[in-house]
């Protein structure tokens, strides 16, 4: 899983996709975004991995969502993109009952609606999910680590593969969807980070 670190204090942003990798496997950056191990305390550790806990269990949660938060202590950023708003209050209510958690700041966006959008999520769910080599390796999942982003025809991944190969596969197939003006491929590499 994925964690940037702000500043040299515990204060993680963790990308939702990222939510769904073991503990074990969070990559963790210095301020200066290298590679490096930050420590925080022993309670905001508990409370990151309370919060990762309740998020990934959302029921509306879904791959062209985008669920991420920061730990400041004991106050909680949720960061993100969502296509339903329920989904933005469900994360806060969620969130706020994580015991030692005293403040909770909502900055999820609630994507547009929008029929051309709906269209290219269709669209970049069949190329990505649709390829055997990456549906078979990360589709059969009750949460896909790959996600998949569309605000006004600009696509974003977010989530974790098994290699540059497949990243770069999978950034191949969303920029041959049609209608779509951008791609922003922000997968990790998880093999990159264990190294």
């Amino acid at each position: 899983m994925r964690t940037k670190f702000r500043s040299p204090m515990f204060t993680a942003v963790v990308s939702a996709a990222m939510l769904l990798s073991s503990s074990s496997a969070w990559g963790k950056q210095d301020k200066n975004h290298n590679d490096a191990f930050v420590r925080g305390t022993a309670d905001e550790s508990r409370i990151a991995h309370q919060v990762r806990h309740e998020l990934v269990m959302l029921p509306y949660y879904g791959i062209f969502d985008d669920l991420a938060f920061r730990v400041d202590g004991t106050a909680i950023t949720l960061l993100g993109a969502v296509v339903n708003p329920v989904l933005k209050s469900d994360a806060e209510n969620v969130v706020k009952r994580v015991e030692g958690v005293t403040n909770v700041v909502n900055n999820i966006e609630v994507l547009p609606v929008s029929p051309m959008d709906d269209q290219i999520r269709r669209a970049e769910f069949r190329a990505i999910y649709g390829d055997p080599s990456i549906g078979t390796k990360y589709g059969y999942q009750a949460l896909p680590s790959i996600h998949i982003i569309v605000k006004n025809g600009h696509v974003l991944l977010e989530g974790v593969v098994d290699s540059q190969f497949d990243k770069t596969l999978i950034n191949t197939r969303a920029n041959a969807v049609a209608n779509v003006f951008s791609v922003t491929n922000n997968l990790q590499v998880t093999s990159e980070k264990q190294k």
